[in-house]
């Protein structure tokens, strides 16, 4: 069978979703997960974009060294510079340079003749092959270009000398059929089609993203560019724990593989969903907490009696475990550290190890089962602080009687500092927040609230998002607890962290 080669953009389209912004040291846990599950080609940023990002970049080039690891680079020298310069320490490196190509795109965003668009496009991609030989080219907003100039620009640049040609839905405008019949056209028309690899990136603005995504594979495309969770700006990218699945349950359809480890998909949703603060849904394919649930009794009969009635693939084989953790209160380090090297997780220090196995004798206290998706709660919790945590909770009393208004107390640290606060509110979140601002003053508008459970049952943890908006910089918080409350108040905490954190970068809105 072909090689199917996968692209993963979370790092660089996926954190082009509001909050979603990573430090240099996320990056890196992203891209040593995304190296393990042996991913093709990591997208690590955008480097000209920000300083930190660049650095970023430049971290995980560092690093990772079984993955190409790539950049991204507008058709403008010092873009392309930037790129290179950031992906010089990767064993193999890649930049990726685009330009628009659409009519729209082109009159109204670059203000440029078709002519001067094709130059720009041809002095890139030799610009860019001056730091690499693996240059990829995309067309942006090539759903909405026209055939025929289309093919012209795809015939300079691989003159040019680009390697991968990625053909974009920018604004997920496109449908399947229509898609495959794009690929199948530019492979005709194209002079020397078959010297390069073509690929597809495809937006979810139509909920057909992965189904788009799948058809031009079928047409010929043997890169897919897509993110874990289909993270991505507006309504996401192509998920790629759907993209892989499908061609490795339907080979016999597609006729191509990946080389990804598929049991390293659950743990890579889990750490990308927990450093960017956008949970995953339960009914998510592959990845969601219900995606190998049975509600139904004749559905539960059927799987009971031959698994394959009702499944089409297993839930080890991405990575999920039925197991409980069978360590409790007297288990010591030794067994701690030993499951969670089983479950893939693998932390950077005794340091983080000692905390993490502090929180796991304090949850076995209040928790008669523990399971392995609290584990990975302890441990996000942990992961998601800054380096430096200019406010932290110490304590928590929150007050609700019927007919009474709720009431929360809260000691905090105020960098080294221990302030005390309080406010009554709608309900106790409410009351906990408001106590929270009576203290920190960020003056920032509360966008998200959001609770998932970690595991069933009434003693499970609370897992709570908390998006927080303000001049213009948006950052996610999370926190874990099995009081929903202090789950709250660590979220909001986490998220305020990140607020007032030195860490500038830009989104560009690109393909």
């Amino acid at each position: 069978m072909e090689h199917l080669i996968i692209f993963d953009t979370t790092m660089r389209d996926g954190e082009q979703s509001p909050g979603a912004s990573m430090t240099k040291e996320e990056k890196v846990r992203i891209g040593k997960q995304l190296e393990k599950m042996r991913v093709d080609v990591i997208e690590a940023g955008f480097a000209a974009a920000s300083q930190g990002d660049f650095e970023a970049i430049h971290a995980v080039a560092t690093a990772v060294k079984d993955s190409t690891i790539c950049s991204l680079a507008r058709a403008q020298v010092g873009d392309i510079q930037k790129a290179g310069e950031a992906i010089k320490p990767a064993t193999r490196g890649r930049i990726h340079t685009f330009i628009a190509t659409s009519p729209i795109h082109m009159q109204h965003k670059l203000r440029m003749t078709p002519d001067q668009v094709l130059q720009g496009a041809i002095d890139a991609v030799k610009f860019a092959r001056t730091f690499t030989d693996d240059v990829e080219f995309s067309a942006e907003d090539a759903v909405r270009s026209e055939m025929d100039f289309l093919c012209r620009v795809f015939e300079a640049v691989i003159k040019a000398g680009a390697k991968t040609i990625n053909v974009p839905d920018t604004v997920g405008y496109s449908i399947p059929e229509l898609w495959a019949d794009r690929f199948k056209t530019l492979l005709e028309r194209v002079p020397n089609a078959d010297q390069v690899v073509w690929s597809t990136h495809c937006h979810n603005d139509l909920g057909m993203a992965v189904a788009n995504s799948l058809a031009a594979v079928k047409a010929g495309a043997r890169q897919v560019e897509c993110t874990i969770n289909g993270l991505g700006e507006r309504a996401g990218n192509a998920a790629l724990e759907e993209v892989v699945m499908a061609i490795q349950t339907r080979k016999d359809y597609f006729g191509v593989e990946t080389r990804i480890d598929a049991t390293q998909i659950v743990p890579a949703s889990r750490l990308v969903s927990t450093i960017t603060g956008y949970p995953v849904q339960p009914n998510k394919a592959v990845v969601g907490a219900n995606a190998f649930a049975h509600e139904s009794g004749i559905h539960q009969d059927g799987v009971l009696k031959h698994r394959e009635t009702y499944e089409i693939m297993r839930a080890q084989d991405v990575g999920w475990h039925n197991n409980r953790l069978t360590l409790g209160k007297l288990s010591g380090r030794s067994a701690f550290r030993e499951r969670l090297k089983e479950l893939g997780i693998e932390l950077e220090s005794e340091v983080a190890l000692n905390s993490a196995f502090k929180k796991f004798k304090e949850l076995a206290d209040k928790k008669s089962e523990i399971f392995d998706e609290d584990l990975h709660a302890i441990v996000s919790d942990d992961a998601v602080t800054p380096t430096v945590e200019q406010y932290h909770l110490v304590s928590l009393t929150a007050h609700v009687e019927t007919g009474e208004p709720p009431y929360a107390t809260l000691i905090i640290t105020d960098q080294d500092r221990e302030v005390k606060c309080e406010a009554y509110g709608a309900g106790p979140v409410d009351a906990t927040f408001k106590a929270i601002e009576t203290v920190v003053k960020s003056d920032s508008e509360l966008l998200l609230y959001s609770v998932n459970n970690v595991t069933e049952g009434t003693d499970s943890q609370g897992e709570v998002t908390v998006r927080l908006s303000k001049g213009g910089r948006v950052v996610n918080g999370i926190g874990a607890d099995t009081d929903i409350v202090i789950a709250s108040a660590k979220a909001y905490l986490n998220a305020l962290n990140k607020m007032t954190a030195t860490f500038a970068r830009l989104n560009p809105q690109v393909g």
